[in-house]
């Protein structure tokens, strides 16, 4: 394989990052991140343009906004150069299975991809997300009483060509539902040997004829604020090791 140009790297004033943290992928997460984590006891840095904010007790960083396969893994390969290596991803997802209704939660295993990134990262093998951090979500939420629907996912970058046939084709085998980013943020983790897993909550049915979103509706702010703070307390609470 030929030689890559560009490194990601640790620049002499950047800061080390704790192993554990949060990659959120929405602008709406991430503007509620910064009103909630974003103040006392954090440092904020420069990352790109998204928000990247660390501190140490418990020992965490969150980062975000990074919509979309490309930015996303800009951000992951950062974040791992100063440090990360346990990392949650917090996203929305589009439903493709009629009893996975908006609001409610995917703890995605793997993904088909139709993204352009993650082919540049050749890794052999079926790619999962860790069990081990998909087992620590899973714990959580158990004792919010939240629900986690764990399946496939398939991603795509081109957000307007989601046809009804491939809406309908992939709900039948089974996969639970579409994103933007889950495919190859995977890919990158196990080509850099490091823990990812992700939560995303269902924002809008494409599994209707018409498309029926709700990502701007009351009910579903207030699930994702939610859904913010008990990822906080869940990755404040992993160990570090």
């Amino acid at each position: 394989m030929s030689e890559v140009v560009v490194h990601p790297s640790r620049g002499k004033n950047e800061p080390q990052l704790p192993p554990c943290g949060i990659l959120l992928v929405n602008p709406t997460e991430a503007r509620q991140a910064s009103q909630l984590y974003g103040q006392e006891g954090w440092t904020r840095h420069f990352l790109f343009h998204s928000n990247l904010h660390l501190t140490q007790s418990p020992p965490m960083f969150w980062t975000g906004p990074a919509v979309g396969a490309p930015m996303a893994v800009i951000c992951l390969e950062k974040l791992i150069a100063l440090g990360a290596r346990r990392i949650i991803v917090c996203g929305w997802c589009g439903s493709l299975q009629q009893d996975l209704g908006v609001g409610d939660l995917v703890l995605p295993t793997s993904a088909v991809s139709e993204e352009g990134t993650s082919v540049h990262y050749p890794v052999s093998g079926v790619i999962e997300s860790s069990f081990r951090l998909r087992q620590a979500l899973k714990d959580f939420f158990a004792g919010t009483g939240k629900e986690l629907r764990e399946g496939m996912v398939w991603t795509t970058d081109a957000l307007y060509r989601e046809t009804r046939e491939k809406v309908v084709r992939y709900g039948q085998d089974g996969i639970l539902a579409v994103d933007m980013e889950y495919s190859a943020l995977l890919q990158v983790a196990a080509f850099r040997h490091v823990e990812l897993a992700a939560v995303m909550m269902v924002s809008d049915l494409l599994w209707r004829d018409p498309w029926q979103p709700d990502f701007q509706g009351k009910e579903f702010r207030k699930r994702s604020q939610e859904l913010v703070a008990d990822l906080f307390r869940c990755v404040g609470g992993l160990s570090p090791e």
